[in-house]
């Protein structure tokens, strides 16, 4: 059975109605990283940290999967399928993925400030506040990779990468690293397609496909090609 790795990024989930953080209209020209998103600000003001998360959890649960997350399941009845995401809402799981390793951590989780292995599912509609505490006694933390943190994930990502017969880039700008890196593993024999309604430039040997579409009209074409 071949194997295809996703790569899947923000713009995948932005037709599902999840802001990315790059556009115009993302969330970083509205909120400062550094005041939201970085170890600095979680340990001076973990209040407001903890409520911008919890407002992304919110936003999170009432998103409903895409027929781009949708249509991968599909590709489960005849290859086997990784997605490696970089997005931390649960679209792929919620869609019928049962392979997915996230990137940048998951918005559903919560984890220990001290133990980064101690790590809490957070019950639907749930908010975490300053004073929730793990079993260790240390205040909760989103379990997400925050701005200057290390990307845990990525060396179990690469080896991922290295074993792929068809990497599919669906909705990633190919300009957050270190996962912009991942393509640079795919082996030369290997196909590759790009989906994305704004084509990066890549320089790559080997077989690269360009489907200039949104990842809700190209994916599913794709999808039935490879099923057919």
């Amino acid at each position: 059975m071949k194997k295809i790795v996703i790569l899947s990024g923000a713009g995948i989930s932005k037709e599902s109605g999840i802001n990315t953080f790059r556009d115009a209209d993302g969330m970083w020209p509205k909120y400062d990283p550094r005041e939201l998103a970085s170890p600095e600000a979680l340990k001076n003001n973990p209040e407001k940290v903890l409520e911008f998360y919890n407002m992304r959890r919110q936003i999170m649960w009432n998103a409903d999967p895409n027929a781009a997350h949708l249509s991968l399941k599909d590709l489960e009845d005849k290859y086997e399928v990784i997605v490696i995401t970089q997005n931390v809402d649960d679209l792929h799981e919620r869609a019928g993925s049962t392979n997915v390793l996230h990137l940048h951590g998951e918005l559903g989780k919560v984890r220990s400030m001290e133990n980064p292995e101690e790590i809490i599912k957070v019950e639907k509609g749930k908010d975490i506040n300053v004073g929730d505490l793990s079993a260790d006694g240390t205040q909760l933390r989103p379990h997400i990779v925050l701005f200057g943190e290390p990307v845990p994930m990525i060396s179990k990502a690469i080896e991922i990468v290295k074993t792929a017969d068809i990497f599919i880039i669906i909705g990633s700008s190919l300009q957050v690293y270190p996962a912009a890196e991942l393509i640079d593993f795919v082996p030369v024999k290997s196909e590759v397609y790009i989906i994305d309604p704004d084509l990066p430039s890549v320089n790559r040997e080997g077989k690269i496909y360009f489907l200039k579409e949104n990842a809700t009209v190209g994916l599913p074409k794709l999808v039935f090609e490879l099923l057919n």
